[in-house]
């Protein structure tokens, strides 16, 4: 597993959250990305992968806290639709948002080169919203 910061702009993750550009602008460092999700195709143990994303999402916190000196109060992730089903995030309980435009951080001429991908996200703290829009 890898994480990293945050994707700038989402419209669908910015909606359900509910901030402004400014509240966004000051609190984007508060969401952290699953970036990298990885078990081996040979590997096979019912759960390992619901368990692993319920086990991280538990100690994330902590380790980023410790590492950053702040805790992050969401994730968000982002699977390849074509590719995958994102049936381990759901099943551990992540919330799915909608999905990408298929454009990317780099794409500033609208062109949509990209494969649409699932946005999903999962709540680190019963007050994340309150946290991101205050």
């Amino acid at each position: 597993m890898g994480f990293g910061a945050s994707a700038w702009k989402v419209v669908p993750r910015d909606r359900w959250i509910g901030w402004t550009d400014r509240q966004r602008q000051e609190r984007l460092h508060l969401i952290v990305n699953n970036a990298r999700f990885l078990i081996l195709p040979w590997v096979r143990c019912r759960n390992l992968a619901s368990w692993a994303l319920s086990q991280c999402a538990r100690r994330l916190p902590f380790d980023w806290e410790g590492r950053y000196a702040y805790r992050p109060v969401l994730i968000e992730t982002f699977v390849e639709r074509q590719r995958f089903h994102g049936t381990c995030y759901k099943a551990a309980n992540w919330r799915y948002l909608g999905e990408t435009q298929g454009r990317g951080k780099l794409d500033r001429y609208w062109r949509h080169e990209l494969p649409l991908k699932q946005i999903l996200v999962y709540p680190l703290q019963a007050d994340w919203r309150e946290v991101l829009c205050s």
